[in-house]
């Protein structure tokens, strides 16, 4: 593949795996707009994302097996076809139920269809020797578009006027993005040759049951899904920043959503730092002090006054957070090298780790939502961000062991 072709190739993939999550996480940044589009409850709004990550959580082990069997290309124009499409009807604003199964399906089309096809859609990118480079763009070049998408939809929005015509509108346009982004990768990313559909069957290795109960053994497995865990409800406490800046510090809409799409600005560096931070000092004891530096942070959201004249202190903490929240996403799974875990069982332990480490997505927006209803005007914000903070400190606790673990192994292989 030609260099320019292969940079081509590159860009659909970070843009669709950028853009094929906006339409279900637009709450993220819009959730006010949003709410008052549907007039749906903080429950309710809690309830659609739980369908989604209970969909997701589902899809993730046969997704794996169905990239396996077919092409990353015709995989992933499906997923934004199906996703585009939903899109549109979504914006027609339907009942809760309808909502529902759509968001259901979404999680779906993304964990099923989209997301393992993507992920081998970028090994294919580059020989061995480059993974983690491909992977390190991947995750740079999703952080980008979703910085560009956010910033072009926020702008469209507050042109149009702020309202319910302004928001099904981004909709539209949104779900007319997935679609031309299912062409861009249909016309961009190459069939496989004979000689890669060789190399992925010698890859693909069916588990057995001694593999899955060597892994169960291993105690970093359980340490790292902790870890992802408590990293992952970080991103769920995030999730809020929106709606949080205008409840509690009666920010116009527009200012809230302004600060939800800032809060991804991080995305595209902090990643990067933190491999680089991880390399030199420990990606273990990397991972511990970004998650000590959260239990601070979200304590600090959760205890300070709701005044104008904290304004600057809560949007530099709101700063710090978002910067540990993509770091932490950008190395925790690099934890599987220095937790020891055995080269040959890593997609075992990575299936594993994942199904745990990700179950944020099915209780965490449903707590969010619960909270802020039971507790009108900012008391459901303190408690939430509380529960977060303590969910951290579980979280650094368990990477405390890898570290000490990771020591005591180098100090026996020293011996």
């Amino acid at each position: 593949m030609a260099s320019h072709s292969r940079w081509v190739t590159m860009i659909a993939i970070c843009m669709s795996a950028s853009g094929i999550y906006f339409l279900p996480f637009i709450s993220e940044t819009f959730y006010v707009p949003m709410q008052n589009a549907f007039g749906f409850t903080d429950t309710q709004m809690g309830l659609l994302m739980s369908v989604f990550g209970t969909t997701s959580m589902l899809a993730y082990f046969p997704g794996g097996w169905l990239a396996d069997k077919f092409s990353p290309r015709r995989l992933m124009t499906i997923g934004l076809l199906v996703c585009g499409s939903l899109g549109f009807y979504i914006a027609t604003l339907p009942s809760f139920t309808i909502c529902l199964i759509i968001y259901g399906t979404w999680g779906v089309c993304i964990c099923l269809v989209f997301w393992s096809a993507m992920i081998k859609a970028t090994r294919e990118w580059a020989p061995a020797e480059e993974q983690g480079r491909a992977f390190g763009i991947l995750e740079s070049g999703r952080g980008t578009g979703d910085v560009i998408i956010g910033f072009a939809v926020l702008t469209l929005f507050g042109w149009m006027g702020s309202n319910d015509f302004a928001y099904t509108t981004m909709i539209n346009i949104l779900a007319a993005s997935n679609i031309a982004l299912a062409a861009m990768v249909w016309f961009t990313l190459e069939k496989r040759t004979p000689e890669q559909k060789k190399q992925h069957s010698e890859d693909t290795k069916t588990v057995t049951l001694a593999d899955i109960i060597e892994v169960l053994k291993i105690p970093e497995v359980w340490l790292i899904a902790i870890v992802i865990l408590a990293s992952y409800c970080t991103y769920w406490g995030g999730f809020y920043f929106a709606k949080f800046s205008t409840d509690a510090f009666a920010l116009s809409i527009v200012i809230g959503a302004l600060i939800g799409t800032i809060k991804t600005g991080f995305n595209p560096f902090a990643p990067l730092i933190a491999g680089f931070l991880a390399d030199r000092v420990g990606i273990s004891k990397s991972v511990f002090y970004l998650l000590v530096m959260l239990v601070v942070t979200f304590f600090i959201l959760g205890a300070i006054p709701y005044s104008p004249g904290l304004l600057i202190l809560m949007l530099v903490t709101m700063a710090l957070t978002a910067f540990g929240i993509y770091a932490l996403r950008g190395i925790y799974f690099a934890l599987m090298e220095e937790g020891g875990i055995p080269l040959r069982l890593t997609g075992t332990a990575a299936g594993i780790i994942s199904v745990i480490g990700f179950l944020p997505d099915i209780f965490m927006p449903y707590i969010g939502g619960v909270f802020v209803d039971s507790y009108p005007g900012v008391e459901g914000f303190r408690y939430y961000f509380f529960t977060v903070s303590g969910i951290c400190m579980v979280g650094a606790a368990a990477a405390y062991m890898i570290l000490k673990n990771t020591r005591k192994r180098a100090l026996a292989s020293a011996e």
